[in-house]
């Protein structure tokens, strides 16, 4: 009887161990036709991608463009790392960076990186792995370069915001821009306002709000109504080199409302800066129309000039640093390789001038 048993209990625990043994093949074979499958979708993204790389080279401007907008796709770290390396001063109150184009500030849809998302990291490794992250002070438009300032601490931050906002700040900006201003030198004081254009592509943008008008009957100028949405924008400007139907201009935005600098150069000068395409024209948006001694120069089809970046650096910041506000430093940073590309094809030399 107690044999019976036994050989019962054997029975039963040989049939659990082949049910545990289909069970782990079936398992196994299910992880070797995920791995296929991973395998296999790895190898198409792989190929799909070098198919990509085979044609960039074909079109040099996509090929720059792409290039440009690189640090969107990298990692965190990685783009953390460039952002240090871009540094062009610190001390216990700020970091002064280089900003490279193509980089949101902000994050928002469709942004895989920005600069606010990746402030702990770097402020981790320029500092030490106990670093509180570092604070934003002002922001600059995605396509523009140029200097940018972080503080170590919100109370730094929230000071220099008061100064950017009480015009304690001089700001000078560099731009290549598409004709000549007349006069060379001189002052942009014309309001402005964000408004929606109704073309086959809806969208907004800011524009022109004058207080004055031209009379069409003998050319008097006349007041017009304000109107109440419209902010006060002033933009001082000089040439510092002409060439090629383009120009190199050294700006000041006295104000700071948004896209000032690129609606004051496109609308109130007719001069949009090289590689705005959303300024460019008023009521639709469309890439740039470019004269052809610029095209010639720049190597460049009318119909690949979508693809040129928008040629606009923050060349120089100057403010008041400390509680007190006793050390002032001026902060320069140098434009990106592109932006001396384009000053040396269009033989933009501010030597000469």
């Amino acid at each position: 009887m107690a044999a019976a048993s036994g050989g019962a209990l054997w029975r039963r625990r040989a049939a659990a161990l082949r049910r545990a043994a289909r069970s782990v093949c079936g398992w196994a074979a299910g992880a070797e036709r995920l791995a296929g499958r991973l395998r296999a979708r790895r190898s198409q993204e792989e190929e799909e991608e070098k198919k990509k790389q085979r044609e960039v080279p074909g079109n040099p401007a996509r090929r720059r463009a792409r290039e440009l907008a690189a640090l969107q796709l990298v990692h965190p770290n990685v783009l953390a790392r460039a952002l240090k390396q871009g540094a062009v001063y610190q001390d216990e109150e700020v970091v002064v960076l280089n900003k490279p184009y193509g980089l949101p500030v902000h994050g928002g849809p469709g942004v895989k990186n920005c600069v606010t998302d990746v402030l702990p990291i770097l402020a981790k490794m320029l500092k030490n792995m106990r670093a509180e992250p570092l604070h934003l002070c002002h922001r600059l438009d995605k396509e523009t370069t140029g200097v940018m300032v972080l503080a170590w601490s919100k109370e730094a931050a929230d000071r220099i915001r008061l100064l950017f906002k009480t015009r304690q700040v001089e700001k000078i900006y560099w731009a290549i821009s598409v004709g000549h201003p007349d006069p060379a030198e001189g002052i942009v004081e014309i309001p402005m306002v964000e408004k929606e254009v109704r073309s086959h592509q809806p969208h907004y943008k800011m524009t022109l709000a004058p207080n004055y008008r031209l009379s069409p009957e003998d050319g008097r100028v006349l007041k017009i109504r304000k109107n109440c949405s419209a902010e006060s924008a002033v933009t001082r400007y000089r040439i510092l080199a002409s060439s090629s139907a383009c120009s190199l201009l050294e700006l000041q935005p006295i104000t700071g409302v948004k896209h000032q600098i690129r609606v004051h150069l496109a609308y109130g000068l007719g001069c949009p800066i090289l590689g705005d395409h959303k300024y460019s024209h008023w009521n639709k948006l469309a890439p740039q129309k470019l004269p052809e001694v610029t095209l010639r120069r720049l190597k460049l089809e009318q119909s690949k000039a979508r693809h040129l970046p928008l040629h606009l650096h923050a060349r120089r910041l100057s403010l008041p640093l400390g509680a007190s506000g006793g050390k002032w430093i001026d902060l320069v940073c140098e434009p990106p390789v592109f932006f001396h590309r384009t000053l040396r094809k269009l033989e933009l030399d501010i030597d000469k001038n």
